[in-house]
């Protein structure tokens, strides 16, 4: 009892934390500390499945971005919408919910969404399940991208209100946290991770790896939705934000920091997005102990992409070895 505990209260401490240390830089690096705290909610719930199911997915940032266009659409006042959103749908151009509800409408279309497409994909493994989840990525963005009765296609997203400030991106990403810590200890997350190890010995005793993963799918997308809402409350985004750079960064996040663990998901998140964040600013130029950084663009991709190389190379579990956070067993004398 006392390990799940640590490994609860480990990951929200770091959540806290940066929290903690966002307030106390100007307004301009809080955002950056917003985003970061994003990103852990949004690698937390890729860990949900992917690290406990050991099944690589690419597709998860379609239920970000699903979730993202539905708090989007119902948050943009109702006289804004037929001048951004000229084709939108009659219900939608009608309909307008706070913040908090439109959190919880993109969480639930992002759990039906992944039921949906997890009905057929859940069946698959490897790399078939990888393409498949890929394909979901792209069928998604190029829905969102060119059917404006739904939202604002490629134009960027304006007019929806900035209310992931810092206190909600950290009650947000602590409650991904809790929710990801909650079913890892279930029954449910203990079946899932027995399909991992071994799936043939899961199902000789009874274990349906198909209903398991389901499960871990549906939880996870609806956490993706969630994460999604919370970041198009941050940034005016579009459907390029939402796809392939998202895509890579987020799950070189969760391999870097330890793919099989919480605490990894938490750390990785929030160290590469420090990383990318200040390799970010030095593309534009920042001034460092007297010395001025002035890099090209597209650094950042190109130091994160090596970081995961050198990771997975030097370290194949990631910083964290894949485990979870624990405190050292006192030896008895």
């Amino acid at each position: 009892m006392r390990a799940a505990v640590v490994q609860l209260l480990g990951p929200v401490v770091l959540v806290v934390a940066a929290a903690l240390l966002g307030t106390l830089v100007s307004h301009s690096t809080e955002t950056y500390f917003i985003n970061a705290l994003v990103n852990v909610a949004i690698v937390v719930a890729l860990y949900l499945f992917i690290g406990n199911s050991g099944v690589l997915s690419f597709g998860h940032i379609s239920f970000v971005a699903l979730g993202a266009w539905t708090a989007g659409v119902l948050s943009v006042p109702a006289s804004e919408k037929p001048a951004i959103m000229p084709h939108l749908a009659g219900f939608l151009q009608d309909t307008t919910v706070g913040n908090v509800p439109s959190l919880a409408v993109a969480a639930a279309v992002g759990g039906v969404y992944a039921l949906l497409f997890g009905l057929p994909l859940m069946r698959l493994s490897g790399l078939a399940a990888g393409i498949a989840t890929f394909a979901l990525l792209e069928i998604t963005h190029n829905v969102l991208r060119y059917w404006e009765k739904i939202g604002p296609g490629v134009t960027t997203f304006s007019a929806v209100p900035e209310t992931t400030g810092l206190v909600q991106a950290a009650a947000a990403a602590a409650i991904a946290v809790v929710v990801a810590w909650a079913y890892q200890h279930s029954r449910f997350g203990r079946l899932l991770r027995a399909t991992r190890e071994d799936p043939a010995a899961a199902r000789a005793v009874g274990v349906s790896v198909y209903r398991q993963r389901l499960v871990a799918f549906v939880l996870s997308g609806a956490l993706a939705g969630f994460a999604g809402a919370l970041y198009v409350h941050l940034l005016p985004l579009n459907t390029e934000t939402v796809y392939l750079d998202l895509t890579f960064i987020t799950l070189a996040m969760l391999v870097i920091g330890g793919a099989t663990s919480l605490w990894g998901a938490v750390v990785g998140a929030l160290a590469v997005s420090g990383v990318d964040s200040f390799l970010a600013e030095a593309e534009n130029g920042v001034h460092v102990a007297g010395w001025t950084l002035d890099f090209p663009a597209g650094t950042r991709v190109v130091v994160v992409g090596a970081l995961m190389a050198l990771v997975l190379i030097l370290r194949p579990s990631g910083l964290t070895g894949g485990r979870e956070l624990a405190f050292p067993r006192r030896t008895r004398i």
